[in-house]
């Protein structure tokens, strides 16, 4: 058992060493300590495991290293390897959204229906965040936020807030800057890490779009809040 463990955990150090060589181009004379200080920066599960890592590159320079006649003179317990087998894996194999985060429901309208109207599907549905189509392409999202700006116009310039909802197409109240500045598009090919790192490098983000590319325009297949972080956090934590 003592020597299965140390195999095992030398193995996913292995790859764990030669996935983040591949990724980041690191030189071969790099130490893998320094690889996982200079990788954290960039790879959100390098950052979550850093400390844990470090101190896996200790236990390991104590397993290599062993006596003159071949006992192993450090083992890994069964938790630590367990461990270590979960780092490799989220790192070489990570959850994809496609695969792990079930579609929801989405409701989605034409950018030349009213604001109206789009104020009362958003109330009837408590959907806040609705795609907006122009023929087959999205054109952008449209939201509490983005309606109480485009009524808040019409009340400062002493306009009819029901002429205008009634009149405007919800396509013309849309702004380029807010579906780049509040949303961030991802692919079903995408990894589950990469939806927490979308909203840790954006704090204003509200909401992550997968399509099938992951680019501007595409079908929107699902929709993620902050509300499914939780969801998400917590298939990571039991991905084995």
């Amino acid at each position: 058992m003592d020597k299965q463990n140390a195999r095992e955990f030398l193995d996913a150090y292995n790859k764990i060493d030669a996935q983040l060589r591949q990724l980041y181009h690191f030189k071969p004379s790099q130490s893998f300590s320094d690889m996982v200080r200079r990788s954290a920066a960039e790879n959100s599960v390098i950052r979550k495991y850093e400390s844990d890592l470090v101190d896996y590159a200790r236990l390991r320079n104590a397993i290599v290293h062993q006596s003159t006649d071949g006992r192993i003179i450090a083992v890994p317990c069964d938790e630590t390897v367990v461990e270590m087998r979960r780092i490799e894996k989220l790192l070489c194999a990570p959850p994809r959204i496609g695969d792990c985060i079930r579609s929801k429901k989405i409701v989605s309208v034409d950018d030349a229906i009213s604001v109206k109207q789009a104020v009362m599907l958003i109330a009837r549905t408590n959907f806040s965040n609705l795609p907006v189509y122009r023929g087959k392409r999205m054109v952008g999202i449209v939201n509490n936020r983005r309606i109480i700006k485009a009524l808040g116009a019409v009340l400062e310039r002493g306009g009819s807030l029901d002429e205008f909802s009634s009149n405007t197409p919800v396509g013309e109240i849309l702004r380029e800057s807010d579906l780049f500045t509040y949303y961030r598009y991802l692919s079903k090919d995408n990894t589950l890490q990469d939806i927490l790192a979308a909203f840790e490098e954006n704090k204003k983000l509200l909401a992550v779009l997968v399509s099938e590319h992951g680019a501007a325009g595409e079908r929107v297949e699902n929709i993620l809040t902050p509300a499914d972080l939780v969801e998400v956090n917590k298939i990571l934590e039991d991905y084995r």
